[in-house]
């Protein structure tokens, strides 16, 4: 697992292409993260299912309560079959202008 910090964001990378154990180590390290805004970068991974990402659900519920952001970067995956509280996106980029995007809502009240 690779963890790379940018100002307000942690960006989890993992390292050894094993998803369960990934899920594992970020489920158990999540407190270390928790007051940052998480991109979970599962673009490594090929084949994984929507039932696959929906695992990350609970962390991604939890992390919102908390007024951070929470984005899975994935590709090869129907976007339309992500359930609406999960943010899903197919690149990096994306997800950082997604949580710019938060931000700027959140500091504004919405």
């Amino acid at each position: 697992m690779k963890v790379d910090q940018k100002e307000h964001t942690i960006t989890i990378k993992d390292t050894q292409r094993d998803f369960t154990s990934f899920l594992m180590k970020v489920t158990h390290q999540y407190k270390t993260f928790e007051k940052h805004n998480i991109i979970i970068d599962l673009s490594y991974h090929r084949g994984l299912t929507i039932n696959d990402i929906k695992l990350f659900l609970p962390l991604s519920e939890e992390h919102k309560k908390s007024k951070k952001s929470f984005v899975i970067v994935g590709s090869d995956i129907d976007y339309n079959a992500i359930p609406d509280k999960l943010t899903v996106v197919p690149s990096a980029l994306e997800a950082n202008d997604i949580i710019e995007m938060e931000e700027i809502e959140r500091d504004l009240g919405f």
